[in-house]
């Protein structure tokens, strides 16, 4: 598997993590809040075109996943 980091949209993230079983618990401007079950803290990810590396990385070690997790979704 490929351990690089592919650029995605804020909607694409969002319909990835969902795939791994977060949920979409509220919208607050251009932010999407994501739940999960076993997860007390909220993601929070923004709707833009394109995210940063670095904050589709934070967004990966919060939700616990790794990179190749987040390609094969």
């Amino acid at each position: 598997m490929s351990r690089k980091l592919r650029l995605v949209s804020g909607r694409r993230a969002v319909q990835k993590f969902q795939r791994a079983g977060w949920t979409q618990a509220r919208r607050r401007g251009s932010h999407i809040m994501l739940t999960h079950p076993e997860y007390k803290w909220t993601l929070s990810v923004p709707d833009h075109r394109e995210l940063g590396f670095g904050l589709l990385r934070k967004l990966l070690k919060q939700a616990g996943m790794t990179v190749e997790q987040f390609n094969a979704l």
